[in-house]
């Protein structure tokens, strides 16, 4: 048996190893996410810019598609051979097939292979993501010591936001040191060509890894599983609780993230109307918040359980959503949310069908997508095409005339600075970033402990994927979807504290207390 202070050596590495391989993983999946706008251009027919882009959107959301599928070939192979083995490969898949991002021939090069290219290393990326992120939750949890797993683990989660951020500020600084033209000829390729010395990097920590204890004690054992895929889907106990993670901890902790780090800086820009800097720097706040207060969540974990602090974060996320991005709207443009709430805008017209993801056919569908980009609140009536900006009416298309008659009845342009309530503003965004540290401190934990030891990796991989992008993939869509369709700018996030109610009910109702749980059995 290995002594303490090698045994602390190992798990060093191991967190080490882990974390890495999901800081390179956010990384590239940020990166590729941020540059979908320039693919449109590079590797599309140049002839439609709008199908174009929306070829490039979709060739990024194939990587999400394909996530399960990785998850249950790479989940069934790290229960029959190994979690290090397949740890290796899944590190190496992602990190050359984003490299070969930075090399590829454009469009104007090679022609209609260019986007089929893409399209495949897409998919190797999403195929080598389904594997890495159940593989490391299962390699470090099983590493970990007892009675510290939660706060053990609990770094894991700390690397979504860090690769995020490093992806952010590379491009940022880029585009700042390069012109427009120089990004877009070569610029863009920098990003996924770094990629490969954070590769080296990862490969060479991952190699100086043991097997894990739990699976080397199972091959002793001659305990193995021969079809874990199927042993899974066969055996009611390890199934009812892969829709447990798929419907409540995977669900709440992909919808939290959405809110407290994606949509949060979408609607600051967007809805409340303040600059990017000044967004920048609040929601750089909330996410620097997020470390500490993840670990934290951790270690209460291994105080008080995990259930208690799961559950604490999908409860407050469902109630407090909705009143957060109110008040960052009262708080961050006060002068808007007064107009939303004293001055009623109607659209009216027949046809006013318009969807965020079509072109408008008709002039309503027109006014309906202009309202829609500037966050405009609005309610629709039957009669001929107008617009009623209070007691003013516009009939016809008129949308400059329209914009300066919401202008005249008090709507701002941007908000203003000397309005804003930048204190209370980082106060609603850290009521969001303590949702999602309840949800990701004790997650990692609790994703292994919730499953026996010979069908772990494939139960934890499989649902988690599946949640991450049937749930929290489909977020940014129906949000917006919802939100043109009622006219509303918060209407869309209904959706998410729907999902998120569901998922406190599901935890109260069948969530099991699993901490310290003997990960051998």
């Amino acid at each position: 048996m290995p002594a303490p202070e090698q045994n602390s050596t190992i798990q060093r590495k191991v967190v080490v190893a882990a974390c890495f391989g999901t800081f390179l993983e956010w990384y590239d999946f940020l990166t590729f996410a941020t540059l979908a706008i320039y693919f449109s251009v590079l590797f599309f027919p140049p002839d439609d810019p709008v199908t174009a882009l929306l070829a490039s959107l979709g060739t990024f959301g194939v990587g999400m598609i394909v996530r399960p599928l990785g998850a249950a070939l790479f989940g069934s192979l790290g229960d029959r051979y190994g979690r290090r083995a397949i740890f290796l490969a899944t590190i190496v898949l992602m990190g050359a097939s984003t490299f070969c991002v930075g090399l590829l021939p454009t469009y104007a090069r090679i022609g209609i292979a260019a986007p089929l290219l893409l399209l495949v290393l897409r998919m190797l990326q999403g195929l080598s993501v389904g594997g890495e992120i159940g593989g490391a939750a299962v390699y470090l949890t099983e590493h970990a010591p007892t009675g510290r797993r939660g706060f053990y683990t609990s770094v894991l989660q700390l690397m979504g936001p860090l690769g995020m951020m490093a992806s952010t500020l590379q491009i940022v600084a880029l585009q700042a040191f390069l012109s427009d033209a120089e990004f877009r000829d070569w610029g863009w390729r920098v990003p996924f060509l770094v990629s490969i010395l954070l590769l080296a990097i990862s490969i060479r920590s991952r190699l100086n890894l043991h097997e894990s204890p739990v699976f080397r004690h199972l091959r002793e054992k001659n305990a193995l599983a021969k079809a874990p895929l199927r042993e899974c889907f066969r055996d009611r106990h390890t199934l009812g609780r892969m829709a447990l993670l798929f419907f409540c901890i995977s669900a709440g902790g992909s919808l939290l993230f959405f809110s407290a780090q994606v949509y949060t800086t979408v609607f600051l820009k967007n809805v409340v109307k303040l600059d990017a800097a000044t967004t920048s720097q609040l929601v750089l706040v909330a996410t620097l918040a997020l470390f500490p207060l993840t670990l934290y969540a951790g270690r209460l974990s291994d105080r008080i359980g995990r259930r208690p602090v799961l559950l604490a974060g999908l409860i407050l996320g469902a109630i407090a959503i909705l009143p957060a991005f109110h008040g960052l709207l009262t708080y961050g443009n006060p002068a808007l949310e007064r107009f939303n709430r004293e001055v009623p805008v109607v659209l009216l017209g027949a046809d006013c069908r318009y969807d965020p993801f079509t072109a408008p056919r008709n002039d309503c569908e027109r006014y309906q997508e202009l309202f829609a980009r500037l966050g405009v609140v609005h309610s629709r009536a039957p009669g001929e095409l107008a617009v009623r900006v209070g007691g003013q009416q516009l009939a016809g298309y008129q949308p400059a005339e329209v914009q300066a008659a919401m202008i005249a009845a008090g709507r701002p342009d941007a908000a203003d600075p000397a309005q804003m309530n930048r204190l209370a503003i980082v106060g609603l965004l850290l009521v969001l970033v303590v949702a999602l540290a309840c949800i990701t401190g004790p997650q990692t934990a609790t994703l292994a402990e919730l499953f026996p030891a010979r069908t772990r990796y494939t139960a934890v991989a499989l649902p988690h994927n599946l949640s991450a992008g049937w749930i929290g993939g489909l977020s940014p869509f129906m949000v917006t979807w919802l939100s043109v369709r009622a006219g509303d700018t918060l209407a869309g996030l209904w959706y998410l504290v729907g999902l998120l109610g569901v998922a406190a009910v599901v935890g109260l109702l069948f969530l099991p207390e699993v901490r310290d749980r003997d990960l051998e059995t």
